[in-house]
Formats: structure tokens, sequence, C-alpha cells
């Protein structure tokens, strides 16, 4: 008998939760080409480690931009490795899968990613918005007639919704996240000390010090990167200040699009948003000071979900089990 699954298809991340178990996997959304001739070498952690670090006919792919497939072969190949990795499928079944992705795409790009799920071996295909299903992730109640906030901000999108009798009211999606973040940070340290560094060391960066306030107490800590004048190894010493400095433009955006959502939101919602509070969710809200930058910009109490990496996949699972008990499409 094939396992259900739900799949949170980031764009940095692939989450998978498998039904009875809980969530299963989690790696990012990289593969490994070989150029020479298109064969897939590595999958997910394997292949996230090569990246910057691979000799020349071999690239590191993230096949998913902006939280939509921008190669439809290297996702279907990506999605076909974890799944049969997990082991899900039955004797002669497949798995019903539940795959999460932002408010606005397009129907094509909805069309692409049912069919990359049903090609890696998948039944039936639901597909779920995604800050609906990080709100049910984070433990809210969104089939109320009542008003619910949630900001998912994962690696490719920002979602912003109100949610409401489990539909969504209004939101955005824009293709500005921790991806973005990470390019700020290359960019400011290579103005500024004339150093170039990686992706990967830029999202350490953000990890380790990066901050969406300015605070007293000010982090540093050492980043190697490549001279951009010697062309030799340097390390210098970056802090939090410098962070805050490079990514405030991206923030105070994603800040103004959430306080457009609150302007078209039903003043009786609105009501309810104060009392309730904003949901934070996605990699975004691990950023430091992030729930109180929101708090003073948007005049509404802020929380962090509780694993708000976790959020949509531990969705998927909750609704996974209404799908079944209801074996209804959702």
């Amino acid at each position: 008998m094939a396992k259900d699954i739900g799949i949170d298809l980031g764009t940095a991340n692939v989450l998978i939760y498998v039904k009875g178990k809980g969530i299963v996997l989690n790696e990012p959304s990289v593969v490994a080409i070989d150029t020479k001739n298109n064969d897939v070498l590595a999958v997910g952690e394997e292949a996230y480690l090569m990246v910057g670090r691979t000799p020349g006919h071999i690239r590191s792919v993230r096949p998913l931009e902006g939280g939509v497939i921008a190669d439809f072969d290297i996702t279907e190949a990506m999605l076909t490795h974890f799944i049969d990795k997990l082991n899900v499928k039955g004797f002669l079944s497949k798995p019903n899968i539940l795959i999460c992705c932002p408010t606005n795409i397009t129907a094509i790009e909805q069309k692409a990613i049912i069919e990359a799920a049903e090609k890696s071996g998948g039944k039936n295909v639901f597909l779920e918005e995604e800050p609906k299903v990080a709100a049910i992730g984070a433990g809210m109640d969104i089939f109320q007639p009542s008003g619910n906030m949630v900001i998912d901000m994962g690696g490719g999108t920002t979602d912003i919704a109100v949610l409401s009798m489990g539909g969504v009211v209004t939101s955005r999606s824009l293709k500005v996240a921790g991806v973005v973040l990470d390019n700020d940070i290359i960019q400011y340290v290579k103005k500024k000390h004339n150093l170039m560094i990686g992706e990967r060391t830029a999202e350490e960066i953000k990890k380790e010090i990066g901050t969406t306030y300015n605070r007293d107490d000010n982090k540093t800590m050492d980043v190697r990167g490549r001279d951009m004048v010697s062309g030799l190894p340097r390390t210098i010493t970056i802090s939090s200040a410098e962070i805050y400095e490079a990514t405030k433009e991206t923030m105070s955006q994603i800040v103004q699009q959430a306080k457009d959502v609150l302007e078209q939101t039903p003043p009786e919602l609105s009501a309810d948003i104060i009392d309730h509070g904003i949901i934070l969710t996605g990699g975004g809200a691990l950023l430091d000071g992030i729930d109180q930058l929101f708090a003073d910009e948007l005049k509404v109490p802020v929380f962090i979900a509780e694993n708000p990496l976790d959020s949509v996949a531990l969705g998927t699972g909750i609704l996974l089990e209404t799908i079944a008990k209801k074996k209804r499409r959702y």
C-alpha cells in the first residue's frame, strides 16, 4: 500500500512529510549535473556541498526559482530521487501527493508542478497555497470565520496572506526572500571590502550574524573569500551592523507588501488580526529581530511559529489527513 506524502517544494529546501511518519526528508533543492552528458551526479545535501566547489563540467543547479519550476527535467529528476529514497510506493500502487505553491503562480506553472510530481511517481496530485498550509502547520485555526495573518518567508518567495474560513482573503507573493538577502550580502561584501564570497558563505553569514534590527550588541564573524584586487585568498571581519545595512532595503520591501495586504483587509478581519497577531513562518522567521521589525512597522503583535522551517511540511500532513477523511479534492 502506497503512503500519501506532502511536499514543501521550496527554492532553497525540499521537505517531505509521509503520512503516519511525519517529516522524513529535509534536503537542499540542489542538483549536480555533468554538463558533458547531462547526467545527474548528486541530489540534495550531497549536491549542496558541491556548490561553488566543482570543476567546469559539473554544475550545481537550483531547479526552482521564486518558488516555481525553472528547469522541468531537473525538478522531475530531483523529486524522483527523493521519492524513491523514501520507499513510499506500494507494490502496484502510487502515493497521493500534496504539494505547496506560492499564491500567485500561473496556471501553466501550476501544471508544471503537477506534471513533475506525477512523473516522479504520484497518483493523484493536489496543489495547495503555501501561506494557507504554513498557517495550518503553525497551529492556526483558519477554518473559523475569523481573520488570521501569516507571513511565510522562504528561500525564493515571501508569501503574505490573510486567511478566513479556510480560504485566502487577501494575499501577496513576492520573489524577494532568503536568496535575495544572500545576494545582498554578496554585493555588500564585494563593494565595501573588495572581497568575492560565494552563495554558501553568504548564507552562513546571514544565519550566524544576520539581523533586521540595528542593535547595540554588535556580533562579528571572520569571512574568507577572494581579494578582487590581488586575486588571492583573504580573511575579513564583518559585523552584524553591516549585515543590517546590506539587507535593510530588501526587508523594507517585504514590510511594505505586508502593509499593502493589511490595507486591503476587510475591517472585521483587521480587528481579528489585532487580537490574534501575525504568525511568521519559513526560514526568514529565524532572522534575528524580524518579529520586532514587523511588530514596530505594522503596529500589530507578531509571533514566530514554533517550528518555522517545518510549518509548511507539517501543514501538508494535517491537510493529507483531511483529504483522507473527506476523500475529496482540496
